[in-house]
């Protein structure tokens, strides 16, 4: 038995999400699919970092097991069958003890946005056409860091234990014509990256203070944070692993 890391890349438009749901097309059941076609048997994925429906992902991971040799072309195959929205990237050969979701150090979002009108920009990034005070936007974006407790940004219908994460990045950054917001963090909750953007975009625009954007953290009470922010603005960027883990990647000829 031999288990492998599949890091693979999407664009999240025309997709229900990362996980398999019934009556769906979601991210997973398209690789489970593609697997299938390619060694004729079945396949169960897991996955690192579930994404909402509408999400993208520069970078993001399934495992699996399987006690027979991938095929030798496993990537080129896969990728000439999957839609154009997917590509698999590489496949890592690990230890069998190894899992994608709990062996994950942190991971990274950004969520995009833009304030002129572009129409090649308009399902990847939040078209938001209004004057933006970024000083402030970057003030709020550093003053996350020294908090832990995130549930005024956690939607309801989650099953955590837990609202704490511990943020090691959180900042704007400008590329191009578009505004980043980019956060690291070890976890993140159900819509936390799009609750944090759409919330400071409110600082920013003057409808609340800095004050009052630390008074909603400390409130721990998700009615008084804005989840407006649409999905098709925010990128899972990486999902960062120990050094060691990712070493041995397959390649033709491997089993």
């Amino acid at each position: 038995m031999a288990r492998y890391f599949l890091e693979l890349a999407y664009r999240g438009t025309s997709f229900s999400g990362f996980q398999s749901q019934e009556n769906a097309v979601t991210i997973q059941s398209e690789l489970e699919r593609g697997l299938e076609v390619l060694h004729r048997a079945p396949f169960s994925l897991t996955g690192s970092s579930r994404t909402d429906a509408g999400v993208h992902a520069l970078q993001n991971f399934f495992h699996f097991d399987r006690d027979e040799p991938l095929h030798p072309q496993a990537i080129y195959k896969l990728n000439a069958i999957l839609p154009a929205d997917i590509v698999v990237k590489n496949i890592y050969i690990v230890g069998v003890d190894s899992h994608c979701r709990f062996d994950a150090l942190s991971r990274s979002y950004g969520y995009r946005i833009y304030r002129s009108k572009n129409p090649f920009l308009s399902d990847r990034s939040y078209y938001y056409p209004y004057a933006l005070d970024m000083d402030r936007m970057q003030e709020a974006a550093s003053i996350l860091k020294g908090y832990a407790d995130f549930t005024s940004f956690s939607k309801r219908n989650t099953q955590v234990k837990t609202f704490v994460c511990q943020l090691e990045e959180s900042e704007w950054i400008q590329e191009g014509e578009e505004w980043v917001y980019r956060v690291r963090s070890n976890r993140f909750l159900r819509g936390m990256v799009r609750a944090l953007t759409s919330t400071m975009l409110l600082v920013g625009r003057g409808k609340i203070s800095v004050r009052e954007f630390e008074v909603i953290i400390e409130a721990r009470n998700c009615e008084r944070a804005s989840f407006a922010a649409p999905a098709h603005g925010l990128f899972l960027e990486a999902v960062h692993y120990p050094p060691d883990l990712l070493t041995n990647r397959f390649s033709a000829g491997e089993d």
